[in-house]
C-alpha cells in the first residue's frame, strides 16, 4: 500500500501551532507511515522542526489576513506534483481553503467555516457543544467523518485525559454529559523535541553556565563545566500576550514573584517579544536588574531551546505558555479575559489559574469594565503557593 502524504494547512498562532501536534500525532498513530507536511507561517518553523511527525514545513508566502488569490493559485499549482492524497485544513476562513482546492489535492478535509463547500470536500459540521477545546477541533479532523470515531476514539490516540487530569488541564468537569450521548475525541499530549547540539548553540550564544541551568543533559553539563555543576533552579517569566492587556497580569504582580525566588537563589528569566520589552524592563527594575532578560534577543528557536532548561514558568494565557507545556515544564497559567476550558495549557504538571469572575472569559483586548480584575485580583503569593506545591 503506498505511503499518505497529507498536506495540513497549519493555524497562524504559535500556540494553535503547538496544539496542532496533537492532531500530527494522532494522524501517525493511525497511519504510521504516512508523510505528514505542514503548511504555514515561516516564523512557525522552530516549532514544526521539533515535532517529529513532520516531514516537512511548507512557508505560507502570504501574512496572517492577507488574500493574495493569484498567489494562492500559484503555490496551489506548485503543489500538484507531491501527489498529497488529503488536506487537512485547520484555520475556519474561505481562503485557507483555496490552496488545496487549486492543489487538486482528493481529500480536502476541514470544518464548513465561511461557507466553504466545493473548496473542501469532506466538510464537516463543527458541534461546538461537543469539541469544547482547541486540540479536540483540531484531532477531529484526523478522524474518519462519522459519529461513532469523534465520540468513541480508537487506539490511534496514545493518551486519554483521565478524570485527575481535568483539573491541570481546564476542564470543566471530569465526566461531562453531551446531548449527543457522545464524548469528544481523546487527544495526545503535544511534546517538542529538543535538539542537544542545538541547546548547545544557544547555551554558547548567551554565555550560559552551569550556575545558571538548572536540569540538562549529562553532555550539555559536561559541555558547560565538568567541574562547576549547580542545583540552582530557575524560573522562566513570560509577561506578554499577543492578544492584548486584557490577558496580562500586572508586572509588579510578576517583579513579586520574581524577587521571592531570587531572594531564595533562584535564577529568573524572562522571555518574550519586542513587544514585551516594556514589561520585562519594569520587572527587572523593581529586583535591581537581577534576572535575565531574554525579550526581544532571542529568535523563537532560541527562546525553545532556552526554555528547555527552565524548571518553572510562569506564564499569561500565551503561545511561550503552550511551548512550555510542551516542553513537559512545571507551568502556572494565568487566564484573564480568555477562557481555559477552550484553549488550556497540555500538560498534567500544569495548573491553570483563573478567578471564573461573571464577566469573564470575555475574549476582549481591552477590559470593558476598565478594571482588569480577572488579573489584578490574582495576588503574586497566590502564584508563589502554585510554584511552592509544583516544584
Amino acid at each position: 500500500m503506498p505511503e499518505s502524504k497529507i498536506l495540513v494547512v497549519g493555524p497562524s498562532w504559535a500556540g494553535d501551532m503547538v496544539m496542532a501536534q496533537s492532531l500530527f500525532i494522532t494522524l501517525k498513530k493511525a497511519q504510521p507511515d504516512c508523510q505528514i507536511d505542514v503548511l504555514a507561517p515561516a516564523w512557525s518553523f522552530p516549532l514544526l522542526d521539533r515535532m517529529p511527525e513532520v516531514r516537512n514545513a511548507i512557508a505560507m508566502p502570504l501574512s496572517h489576513g492577507q488574500f493574495g488569490l493569484l498567489d494562492r493559485i500559484k503555490l496551489g499549482k506548485s503543489l500538484r506534483a507531491n501527489n498529497y492524497q488529503q488536506a487537512i485544513v485547520l484555520p475556519n476562513s474561505w481562503k485557507s481553503a483555496l490552496i488545496p482546492y487549486f492543489a487538486n489535492i482528493p481529500i480536502r478535509t476541514g470544518y464548513i467555516g465561511e461557507c466553504r463547500w466545493g473548496l473542501l470536500n469532506d466538510a464537516r459540521k463543527l458541534d461546538k457543544t461537543l469539541l469544547t477545546m482547541t486540540v479536540q477541533r483540531f484531532v477531529a479532523l484526523g478522524l474518519p467523518n462519522n459519529p461513532n470515531c469523534v465520540g468513541r476514539v480508537s487506539d490511534s490516540v496514545t493518551r486519554p485525559i483521565e478524570a485527575d487530569d481535568a483539573k491541570n488541564v481546564g476542564l470543566r468537569s471530569a465526566n461531562p454529559t453531551y446531548a449527543s450521548g457522545l464524548l469528544p475525541p481523546e487527544y495526545p499530549i503535544p511534546k517538542l523535541v529538543i535538539n542537544q547540539n542545538q541547546q548547545e548553540v544557544v547555551i554558547d550564544k548567551f554565555k550560559l553556565n552551569a550556575n545558571c541551568v538548572g536540569r540538562v543533559s549529562d553532555s550539555v553539563n559536561r559541555h558547560l563545566d565538568a567541574d562547576n555543576h549547580s542545583s540552582t533552579k530557575i524560573l522562566a517569566l513570560c509577561p506578554g500576550a499577543e492578544y492584548g492587556p486584557a490577558k496580562r497580569w500586572p508586572a509588579s504582580y510578576y517583579a513579586e514573584v520574581a524577587q521571592h525566588k531570587i531572594n531564595l537563589g533562584w535564577q529568573v528569566w524572562l522571555f518574550g517579544s519586542d513587544k514585551d520589552k516594556d514589561a520585562a524592563a519594569q520587572i527587572n527594575s523593581a529586583v535591581s536588574g537581577a534576572c535575565l532578560d531574554f525579550t526581544g534577543r532571542t529568535s523563537l528557536d532560541e527562546a525553545v531551546d532556552l526554555m528547555s532548561l527552565v524548571d518553572v514558568v510562569v506564564s499569561n494565557d500565551s503561545g511561550l505558555m503552550h511551548v512550555a507545556a510542551a516542553l513537559d515544564k512545571k507551568t502556572i497559567a494565568l487566564y484573564g479575559s480568555s477562557d481555559p476550558n477552550f484553549t488550556p495549557p497540555l500538560n498534567t504538571k500544569a495548573e491553570v489559574i483563573t478567578l471564573n469572575l461573571e464577566c469573564s472569559p470575555c475574549f476582549k483586548r481591552e477590559c470593558p469594565l476598565g478594571h482588569t480584575r480577572c488579573l489584578t485580583d490574582i495576588k503574586p503569593q497566590q502564584v508563589l503557593d502554585s510554584i511552592e506545591l509544583n516544584s
